[in-house]
C-alpha cells in the first residue's frame, strides 16, 4: 500500500504542475497525450483504492481559473469537459452504458441517433448574447468560473458583434477559439523574419493569443471560431435535437462547421471516426478527435451529467500525434544528393498511430535552436505520413551537465570532409562515389514511384552496395545473380523474384525513369509532362533549353536544371548504359496522343483532394496527366478545377473562396471523357 501512496502523490504533484502549465500560463511542458496518461493512471489507482481518493485530487479538475489578470465571469450554465475514449472498445462501452442509462425510454424498434463532431484543438469560449447583442465573452476557466475576454474577442472577425433580428432574448453559445494552420505559419514567418522565437504549436498560441492584456496584440492573430454548443438561452425556439441546434445557430449568423454528421447505427459512427482520421491533415486547423453525441435534447436531459462530464457525450481522441521519450544519440545519414542530416535515436513510441524509435532533425541549425542532446527526454511529433521529428527537448527533465551535440566535420560514410556553403542550412558530402550516396540513388530509382523494383528496399540495396554489386543506378540491369544466388538469405526462388522484378521494370515508361534519376527540381509531375511533351529520351535530349522552357507548367528553373543535367557527361554515360540494358525510354503518350486516349485536358490543371470510390489519387492524377493536363498539390488562381471526394477539406474551401469549379466524382468522370467543365 505504501507504494500505492507514493505513485498517487507523485502522481498528484505531477498532474497538478502540468496542469497549471496547460491552463495558466498556456505554456505545456508535456503534450497532450502524456498528461492524459498521468490522469488515467491517477483516476485508476483513486477508483481502485477510494480509501486513498480526495475531492481535492487535480484528477477531477475540468479547468483552472487560475491566476488571471482579467475579471472573473460566473458562467450561469456550468461549461463541463467531455469524458474522454482512446480506443474503440472504449468508445462502444461508453454507447452501451448510454443504451442501459436510457433503457425504457427507447422503443424496441426505436433507433438512437448519434452526432458526430470535429474535436477542435483550441481554446473553449463561451459567448453571451442579449437581444442579439454581444455583450459577454469568457474562458471556460474551471468550468464555474472563468475570465472575461470579451474585448479580446470582438477582435474576432468570425464572431459577430449582432445576431440576426430572430436572436432570442438570451443566448449563451459555448465553442472553440482556435488558430488555424496557414495563420499560425504565416505568424511564425512573421515572428522568425524578426529575429523572434517561433511558436510551438496553434493550441496553446491561440489560447495566449486570446489572453493578451491588450487586444490590438489579440486583433493582429486571426483567430477564428466555431460554435457547438447552447449554455442559458432564453426566448429561443424549441428545439428536438443538436443538429437541429447547430442548425438554428447558423441562421443567427454564428459560425458552424459544416463536417457533423448524423448516424443511426454506432458501427457508422466508428467508420466515420476512421474516414476523419484518415482526412485530418488536409483541413486547415487541428483536431484531435470526434465527439460522439446522443442527438436527441430530451434523451440528453436524461442521461445528465456526471460531476465533470455530460453522459451523453464522449471525446474519441485519435492516436497521440506527440510523445515524449528519450533521445538515445544523435546521427546523421547521407541522402542521395549528399545532403548530411541528422537524426534521433530514440527509446522506442508509440505515436501517431505506430512505433517511432527514430526522428529527423533537419539540419545543424535545427539541432542548435531546438537545443536537444543525447539524454534528453524530447517531444516527438509524427502527424498522418508525415516524417517523425524531434520538437523540443523537455528542459525540466534535462540532466545536470548534459553536453550540447555538435555535427561532425567529415562524412559519417566515407570519411570525407562535409561542407556547408556560406548562408546555407544544409551540410553536404560532395563525394559522389560516397556509399551512402550510392545507396541512396539506388534506393530512389528502386522506389515506388519511380521504377517500382520489388525487393530492391534499405536492407538488400545496402547488402549490394557493400559487396561491390552496385554502384549507380545502370548496375541494377547487370547485376550478377549467380553471385547473389551465393550469398546467405538467397535461394533459387528469391533470386528468381528479385529477376523477374528488375525485368519488369525495363518497361517503365520514361516519366518514371526521369523521376528515378533524380534530376533536381524533378518530381513525379514535371517528369511526366516532360515525358509527355517531348515523347522518348531522344526528343528530350535533342531539346533546346527555349524548347523546355516552352512546355506548360516547367518554369526557368525546371527547364535549366533539366536542360544542364542532361548535358553532364557522367550523366551522358549514364544513359547510354540505361539504353544498352534496354531500359524503356518512350512516354506513356507522346506529343501526338494515344488514339485510346483522347489529350481532352491539354492546357487544363486539376487538383485532387479527398478520398474518391473509383480512383486512388494517383490514378486520377494518371488519368488527368495522360489527357495532356496537370494535377498539383495544390490550388491557385490558375486552377481549372478541384475534384472533391470524401474528406477534401481545405484545399475545397481554397477553391471555393477563389471560385474555382469544385467538381464530385461523376463530374470528374465527364471532364476525362470530354474536357468540358459541367455547366
Amino acid at each position: 500500500m505504501s507504494d500505492v501512496e507514493s505513485r498517487i502523490d507523485e502522481l498528484r504533484v505531477l498532474v497538478g504542475f502540468h496542469f497549471d502549465r496547460y491552463h495558466d500560463e498556456d505554456d505545456p511542458q508535456i503534450p497532450d497525450a502524456d498528461y492524459d496518461a498521468l490522469v488515467v493512471e491517477l483516476r485508476t489507482l483513486e477508483a481502485e483504492y477510494p480509501n486513498l481518493a480526495t475531492e481535492d485530487s487535480p484528477a477531477l479538475l475540468v479547468g483552472s481559473a487560475g491566476r488571471s489578470m482579467f475579471d472573473e465571469v460566473i458562467h450561469r450554465v456550468p461549461l463541463r469537459s467531455l469524458d474522454n475514449a482512446f480506443d474503440v472498445d472504449e468508445l462502444r462501452a461508453w454507447s452501451e452504458r448510454v443504451h442501459r442509462r436510457l433503457g425504457d425510454q427507447l422503443g424496441v424498434d426505436e433507433v438512437l441517433d448519434w452526432v458526430c463532431e470535429l474535436k477542435f484543438d483550441g481554446l473553449a469560449v463561451s459567448l453571451r448574447y442579449e437581444d442579439g447583442h454581444l455583450v459577454q465573452a469568457a474562458t471556460r476557466g474551471d468550468g464555474r468560473v472563468g475570465e472575461d475576454v470579451t474585448a479580446n474577442v470582438r477582435t474576432i472577425g468570425d464572431v459577430p458583434d449582432r445576431l440576426s433580428d430572430n436572436a432570442p432574448t438570451v443566448l449563451e453559445v459555448r465553442g472553440e477559439v482556435y488558430m488555424g494552420l496557414s495563420a499560425f505559419d504565416a505568424l511564425n514567418a512573421a515572428q522568425v523574419a524578426a529575429g523572434e522565437k517561433a511558436y510551438v504549436n496553434p493550441r496553446n498560441t491561440a489560447a495566449g493569443s486570446l489572453r493578451q492584456k491588450d487586444p490590438a496584440v489579440t486583433a493582429t492573430r486571426d483567430l477564428s471560431f466555431w460554435a457547438y454548443q447552447l449554455g442559458e438561452v432564453v426566448g429561443g425556439p424549441k428545439l428536438g435535437s443538436h443538429g437541429d441546434t447547430l442548425a438554428w445557430l447558423a441562421t443567427l449568423g454564428l459560425p458552424v462547421s459544416g463536417l457533423m454528421e448524423r448516424f443511426g447505427d454506432f458501427d457508422d459512427v466508428v467508420a466515420h471516426i476512421d474516414r476523419v482520421a484518415a482526412s485530418r491533415h488536409d483541413l486547415d486547423y487541428e483536431i484531435d478527435g470526434v465527439v460522439v453525441k446522443v442527438d436527441d435534447l430530451g434523451l440528453q436531459d436524461l442521461l445528465g451529467f456526471t460531476a465533470r462530464a455530460p453522459r451523453w457525450a464522449v471525446a474519441f481522441k485519435f492516436p497521440p500525434e506527440e510523445r515524449t521519450t528519450r533521445l538515445l544519440g544523435i546521427e546523421v545519414s547521407i541522402g542521395p544528393g549528399g545532403q548530411a542530416t541528422p537524426f534521433a535515436r530514440l527509446e522506442p513510441v508509440f505515436v501517431g498511430g505506430s512505433t517511432v524509435a527514430a526522428a529527423t532533425l533537419h539540419n545543424a541549425d535545427q539541432v542548435r535552436g531546438k537545443d536537444v542532446r543525447p539524454g534528453d527526454v524530447v517531444v516527438v511529433r509524427k502527424a498522418g505520413d508525415v516524417i517523425p521529428e524531434v520538437v523540443r527537448p523537455v528542459l525540466a527533465e534535462r540532466p545536470r551537465g548534459l553536453p550540447a551535440w555538435t555535427f561532425p566535420s567529415s562524412c559519417p560514410e566515407c570519411g570525407e570532409p562535409l561542407s556547408r556553403a556560406e548562408g546555407e542550412a544544409a551540410t553536404f558530402c560532395t563525394n559522389h562515389a560516397c556509399p551512402g550516396q550510392v545507396r541512396g540513388r539506388i534506393e530512389h530509382f528502386a522506389s515506388r514511384g519511380a521504377m517500382d523494383i520489388e525487393g530492391f528496399g534499405e536492407q538488400r540495396v545496402d547488402l549490394f552496395v557493400g559487396e561491390g554489386l552496385l554502384d549507380d543506378v545502370a548496375g541494377v540491369f547487370t547485376l550478377d545473380y549467380d553471385r547473389i544466388a551465393a550469398m546467405d538469405g538467397f535461394g533459387e526462388i528469391s533470386v528468381g523474384n528479385l529477376r523477374r522484378a528488375v525485368e519488369y521494370s525495363r518497361a517503365r515508361p520514361l516519366g518514371r525513369l526521369l523521376f528515378g534519376l533524380r534530376i533536381p527540381h524533378v518530381g513525379t509531375t514535371v517528369a511526366d509532362l516532360v515525358a509527355s511533351a517531348f515523347g522518348d529520351l531522344d526528343g528530350l535530349e535533342a531539346a533546346s533549353l527555349e524548347d523546355l522552357e516552352a512546355v506548360d507548367g516547367l518554369g526557368p528553373i525546371i527547364a535549366t536544371s533539366v536542360h544542364g543535367w542532361l548535358r553532364q557527361a557522367s550523366n551522358g554515360d549514364l544513359l547510354a548504359r540505361l539504353r544498352t540494358a534496354g531500359v524503356n525510354l518512350v512516354a506513356d503518350v507522346g506529343p501526338a496522343g494515344d488514339a485510346d486516349v483522347p489529350r481532352v485536358l491539354v492546357g487544363m490543371s486539376v487538383v485532387i483532394t479527398g478520398t474518391l470510390e473509383g480512383f486512388s489519387r494517383d490514378e486520377a492524377k494518371a488519368a488527368i496527366v495522360a489527357r495532356g493536363g496537370r494535377s498539383p498539390g495544390s490550388v491557385s488562381a490558375k486552377t481549372t478545377a478541384v475534384v472533391a471526394g470524401d474528406g477534401g477539406g481545405s484545399k475545397a474551401a481554397r477553391a471555393g473562396d477563389l471560385g474555382v469549379p469544385i467538381l464530385d466524382e461523376a463530374a470528374f468522370v465527364g471532364l476525362l471523357a470530354t474536357g468540358e467543365l459541367p455547366g
